[in-house]
């Protein structure tokens, strides 16, 4: 089974696992699908994250794609430009993209075809073209009125000035050499050939400070997840420079309340989940960073002891500010998608530009750079305080579901700062309400902003509840009692895939987020 946010991506996923693929080889086929035809949540130029059931040694593998910052950007450079923060796009947030050294990472550990035959779906489609869909052509156009300023993004991503409409044909030349490249020398021809020397040259040119050195250097790194057992369920996420643990951490606050008895879309647990999110995301603002550059006190943030402090906190009243928690000291935009093969292996991977379309910096290579830097903190002193070759915080996060020791949910939600809000919304609407895999998806969201950031702003207001259509009326109003900012937002409620494991008629389920243009399927 394959779900991902494109049909034709989740179309060459079933194609390779036809072909004999494994379910990480049927991965990387759709997100390299996606890198052409969903440019506007990720691409080779971003960051790639996957948690793996590996049904022979029984137990999850988590891989940490992402990139480190430029050696030669120091702090020195953002003060002597007078910068109180790193700004979203041109040179200056760009970080090493890691997502095709995780693809040859995770392919070789877990694939089993070929990497050419993997690669080659992509390689057609971006030579001989393929339909744009409507959501995506949408978000293509609102990013190129802000990019298109930057060299190379008009040549690499528009049709004579103009970005494709839905249905038009995509084609992209360009993105097509790259992954032949990649197919034929593996990691080698992005980090170390030619699309790593054209990066370089573009970046010189373009005032930036990523080279060829941070690319050749470059390695992601395979780390072990961290889980909360949630009601009888083992909830993995990987540990940070990642925000997954503040899911965990909002799941452990959420279970010292009954919330299925306070009912879905009631006052009561919307209030508890918003409070409940605040305390997480203050952590998360101060706590969460490289951990080769600070000390993360991860087996306090995720005790029950720990949890159950926080949650005491948690009162009738909505919380204009809240302080970073005293855990005890441990001494010991994106695209999701989740695939599953015939052997039992499941994957759950996610893939990121990071603001949509990234940087803007678009070297000749059929894909434009990241601005994942833009997430460090310019506040000195703090973890996540920009250093040269040092990992940002980072928002995608992909998400996995044990149930006594076996594998039982592969899942993720795409958007920000909305996907730990997400990964929880979904696993209680699964575990406290009892709705099936698609229902718990398709209902309405709850999206909490405005909570201190890890890159230097802070909460003083209680920040903004948006309400998904589909909430009562009078629950609005007495979150309003409350003491709640309620509004509106249009278009941040993630994007959701899952796969679940039905143990019992031993056969997959597939969800596919109905907020995006894509598909589950199976075979």
């Amino acid at each position: 089974m394959a779900a991902t946010s494109i049909p034709l991506a989740t179309q060459t996923a079933i194609e390779v696992l036809r072909e004999g693929g494994s379910a990480v080889d049927a991965a990387i086929a759709a997100n390299a699908v996606q890198a052409l035809l969903e440019p506007t949540g990720c691409g080779l130029g971003g960051d790639l994250f996957a948690i793996v059931w590996d049904p022979k040694a029984k137990k999850l593998a988590g891989f940490n794609g992402s990139g480190r910052s430029p050696a030669m950007l120091t702090a020195d450079e953002f003060a002597r430009r007078g910068l109180k923060s790193i700004p979203s796009l041109g040179p200056l947030p760009v970080s090493v993209p890691g997502c095709v050294d995780a693809w040859s990472q995770l392919h070789a550990r877990f694939g089993r075809l070929p990497l050419k035959t993997v690669l080659a779906p992509a390689i057609r489609y971006a030579r001989e073209g393929a339909p744009v869909t409507e959501l995506v052509a949408y978000y293509w156009e609102r990013n190129a009125a802000r990019l298109v300023e930057f060299e190379g993004f008009r040549e690499t991503f528009t049709i004579d000035g103009r970005t494709p409409k839905k249905g038009q044909i995509w084609k992209n030349e360009a993105l097509a050499r790259t992954l032949e490249a990649i197919a034929a020398d593996g990691a080698d021809a992005f980090y170390k050939g030619d699309v790593a020397r054209a990066i370089d040259a573009y970046m010189k040119r373009n005032g930036g400070f990523l080279s060829y050195d941070d690319l050749a250097a470059h390695e992601g790194n395979w780390v072990d997840p961290v889980s909360v057992n949630y009601r009888g369920y083992d909830v993995w996420e990987l540990p940070p420079n990642g925000q997954g643990i503040a899911a965990l951490q909002i799941l452990n606050v959420l279970e010292t309340r009954d919330v299925a008895k306070m009912g879905f879309g009631s006052v009561d647990y919307v209030h508890t989940f918003v409070e409940a999110k605040k305390l997480a995301f203050e952590d998360r603002a101060r706590l969460y960073a490289d951990p080769a550059f600070a000390k993360i006190p991860l087996r306090g943030l995720l005790s029950k002891d720990y949890a159950a402090e926080r949650a005491r906190l948690v009162g009738e009243r909505a919380a204009k500010s809240v302080a970073v928690g005293n855990p005890a000291v441990d001494r010991g935009d994106t695209i999701y998608l989740t695939t599953a093969d015939a052997d039992g292996m499941m994957v759950s991977w996610i893939q990121s530009n990071y603001r949509g379309m990234g940087s803007g910096m678009t070297p000749p290579c059929g894909f434009g750079l990241q601005d994942r830097g833009e997430m460090f903190d310019l506040t000195p002193g703090r973890p996540n305080s920009y250093a040269p070759k040092k990992r940002p915080f980072h928002t995608i996060i992909p998400a996995f579901v044990t149930k006594d020791g076996a594998p039982w949910l592969s899942f993720g939600v795409m958007g920000g700062a909305t996907q730990p809000q997400g990964h929880v919304q979904i696993l209680v609407n699964l575990i406290d309400f009892g709705m099936n895999l698609q229902e718990a998806g398709d209902a309405p969201r709850i999206l909490h902003e405005g909570s201190s950031e890890p890159t230097g702003e802070t909460m003083t207001d209680g920040g903004k509840v948006s309400l998904e259509s589909g909430f009562a009326p009078e629950v609005v109003r007495e979150l309003v009692k409350k003491g709640h900012v309620v509004g509106t937002n249009v278009g941040d409620y993630g994007g959701y895939q899952a796969i679940l494991w039905d143990a019992e008629n031993r056969v997959y389920v597939g969800a596919s987020e109905s907020r995006k243009d894509g598909q589950a399927a199976g075979w």
